[in-house]
């Protein structure tokens, strides 16, 4: 496939002998070039290793995968020599300064001296850390070691550049500083392969999204085509009291064309999937007003990337569904 830096069908990986955890189990991946493109699962699901797989750190059990034209088992050299990894963790020296950091991976990567010294200012300054280059990476904030960690990613410009849920335990702000550097990266011809624990993250970033379950695909597209999976526009009536449910859920089920009304009673709360969420919000109101029940609230919203993803896995182990402000 020439359109795709990533190529994988029927990925089979288990760990600990017949009798262990199956990780994997026929995973097929197609992931365009030159896109943000998403994996998200349920912890376990197998995103991790998927990951660990296709950029040559883990042997697969069966199965064939290509990365940047490149088979990953017969030729994982010029795999490697491709792709870029960012784990879950920020891999650098927090006993040398940013700039000896970058300094360092360059001379590992066979860099001169001087070469090595004109990169690392290169991504410094790419990834607005030039003022922080001479501090030490152990003073940096979470977001700044974060993008340090990217930065060293990308001493070699990566065809594929994989991360494995690079925002972990950042504050909202931090995360915003890679979201800003992954966009950065993308607009400048990178392919990134992205595992996220964060339903938000995928939604703002992710051009298209796999989603595992098991350790396969139980779905991919776009996210708003895996909003479209659960129904269109939803109908949502908020009642003041819980004894109003049962009557504001029979008037809201009319607009409802089939589908049955869901109703919340924590959140007192009545939502219908809808085809028309104009007329049918319209009829919601004049219903309600004929009958005579006020409510605290009404309106109309799309449905979210978290009630896609609890549609296809279950309710088990979701990943969060934090908005970064």
């Amino acid at each position: 496939m020439p359109d795709h830096a990533i190529a994988a069908e029927g990925l089979r990986k288990r760990y600990g002998g017949s009798s262990g955890h199956q990780a994997l189990d026929g995973l097929d991946l197609a992931v365009p070039t030159g896109m943000v493109y998403g994996l998200l699962g349920p912890n376990g699901a197998g995103k991790t290793t998927a990951v660990r797989a296709l950029a040559t750190l883990m042997r697969l059990d069966s199965g064939r995968a290509v990365v940047c034209g490149h088979d990953v088992t017969r030729e994982p050299e010029l795999v490697r020599a491709s792709i870029g990894l960012t784990g879950q963790y920020a891999a650098v020296d927090e006993q040398l300064t940013g700039r000896q950091n970058l300094v360092m991976f360059g001379r590992l990567f066979k860099l001169g001296p001087r070469a090595a010294r004109r990169r690392a200012d290169e991504l410094l300054e790419r990834f607005d850390l030039t003022a922080a280059a001479g501090r030490g990476a152990g003073q940096y904030s979470g977001g700044m070691r974060r993008r340090l960690d990217l930065a060293a990613s990308l001493i070699r410009t990566p065809e594929v550049l994989f991360l494995d849920e690079p925002t972990t335990g950042l504050d909202p702000r931090s995360r915003n500083q890679v979201w800003d550097a992954v966009r950065s990266l993308v607009a400048g011809g990178t392919t990134v392969l992205l595992t996220t624990q964060y339903l938000e993250e995928a939604d703002q970033l992710a051009e298209r999204i796999a989603v595992i379950d098991g350790g396969r695909v139980v779905a991919e597209g776009t996210p708003d085509t895996l909003k479209g999976l659960i129904g269109g526009d939803r109908v949502e009536v908020v009642v003041r009291h819980r004894g109003q449910l049962a009557a504001v859920a029979e008037l809201v089920a009319r607009v409802g064309e089939g589908h049955p009304p869901e109703t919340d009673p924590d959140t007192r709360r009545v939502s219908v999937a809808v085809r028309d969420r104009v007329a049918a919000l319209t009829e919601v109101v004049r219903a309600l007003h004929d009958a005579g029940i006020g409510v605290e609230d009404i309106g109309t919203r799309r449905p979210t990337l978290d009630e896609a993803f609890l549609h296809l896995t279950g309710e088990r182990s979701a990943p969060r569904a934090e908005v970064a402000a």
